[in-house]
């Protein structure tokens, strides 16, 4: 594969410029509007403007959860639990609604005040005294295996959580997590828990900009991707080719499948998660149509180069997604579940979206690189209008709404 040199997706971004709160109105954001190499600005209210009425509209629906535990041992040290991804049970759900205990991929703060034996919090519920317990199990880079157990029966890990844990705020805010973040840092259609980070293009609708999309002719769908640490994890190595993609666990409803093939040419994804999520599917469906009816041994994952280790001669994408459908319609089952470490970057071809809808990203990121893929190259355009135009930027800041390039079209 040809280099992807990370130096060249690079950009000065003031500390000034990172939007440290939201603004009240959440649809009042700027909309900067990239649309055959031209650049124009609009208020996000507008966004009806700007996207086709026969378009589907699709969002992430997943939420936030309080994933930062605090411990304190006797020596009065701070031991803060940063709760990644589910490990025992693996599903979210499951892992989240379990009453007798779970195992979590966990980064830990001041890890060094924790050399052995487990932590505990006791914490009040109904009037009764409680404990959770932290055991850390195993390591694994700068990662750790641990499990935790709670003595208040009937009472799920998501409720542990909601009692004792605290909303993960981007470290680049730079500030503490406040009692309004609860609110601003969840998207009005947020309902699947299971993210340690929001997915900040959805941040600016309301449930009254997607009521007049709908009576405007806008379909709408959801998926899930629950998104991870990784999201923030910035490109050290030169060569971006060479950074190791965190991998994502994704669920999409069959429904939500036939609609996205029955709109094929019209799709607008809502943040970077939702694309990548969607880009998967094809070539998840590759898979299927590749096994040629021996499904069972089919692994549900997207590795993170697949893409570009594909022959030319690729089918189309409503044969993929109709493989996909096919199968999970076969198998009896309602939802696909699916694991995905795809990497978006120069050189991609784009087979699912049309549109994108995002916010602006840290420079020498991973998001930046899929920004500039979607636009052919020209994301220096649209950061440099950005920073000149007073846009807001990164999680809390404003958003755009990109248009491909007609050449990338399957």
């Amino acid at each position: 594969m040809q280099p992807v040199l990370i130096d060249q997706y690079d950009y000065p971004l003031p500390d000034d410029r990172i939007a440290k709160y939201p603004l009240a109105e959440r649809d009042h954001s700027k909309l900067l509007v990239y649309k055959d190499g031209t650049v124009s600005e609009d208020v996000f209210y507008h966004i009806g403007r700007h996207i086709d009425p026969h378009s589907l509209l699709v969002y992430n629906n997943t939420r936030v959860i309080q994933a930062r535990i605090v411990f304190h041992k006797q020596s009065g040290a701070r031991i803060e639990v940063f709760c990644l991804e589910p490990l025992e049970p693996r599903d979210y759900q499951l892992a989240l609604g379990g009453t007798d205990g779970c195992t979590w991929k966990c980064m830990v703060g001041n890890l060094k005040k924790w050399k052995q034996g487990v932590l505990t919090l006791p914490f009040s519920l109904d009037g009764t005294q409680h404990t959770l317990t932290a055991d850390r199990l195993s390591t694994q880079g700068n990662t750790h295996r641990i499990r935790f157990t709670w003595d208040a029966p009937r009472t799920s890990f998501a409720e542990i959580l909601n009692l004792l844990g605290e909303l993960p705020i981007p470290p680049y805010l730079n500030r503490a997590t406040e009692e309004s973040d609860k609110r601003t840092y969840q998207t009005v259609y947020s309902r699947i828990q299971g993210s340690v980070a929001a997915p900040t293009a959805g941040l600016h609708f309301t449930d009254e900009l997607l009521d007049r999309l709908r009576a405007e002719g806008v379909q709408m769908a959801e998926l899930t991707l629950h998104v991870g640490a990784g999201t923030f994890q910035p490109v050290k190595v030169a060569d971006a080719n060479e950074h190791v993609m965190h991998t994502e666990i994704i669920a999409v409803p069959l429904d939500t499948l036939r609609t996205i093939r029955q709109n094929w040419g019209h799709i607008v994804a809502v943040g970077t998660t939702s694309m990548r999520t969607l880009e998967s599917l094809y070539w998840l469906g590759l898979r299927i149509i590749k096994a040629q009816g021996q499904t069972d041994t089919v692994e549900m994952r997207v590795e993170q180069f697949e893409p570009y280790d594909a022959d030319n001669d690729t089918p189309k994408t409503e044969e993929t997604l109709d493989a996909l459908i096919g199968w999970l319609e076969q198998t009896g089952q309602q939802i696909l579940h699916a694991e995905t470490q795809i990497m978006i970057r120069p050189g991609y071809t784009f087979r699912m979206v049309d549109q994108l809808i995002t916010n602006f990203h840290q420079p020498r990121s991973t998001l930046l690189l899929l920004v500039s893929a979607f636009v052919d190259g020209d994301w220096q355009t649209i950061y440099r209008y950005a920073l000149g135009h007073g846009f807001r930027f990164l999680s809390y800041g404003d958003s755009s709404i990109l248009t491909k390039n007609t050449r990338q079209h399957d």
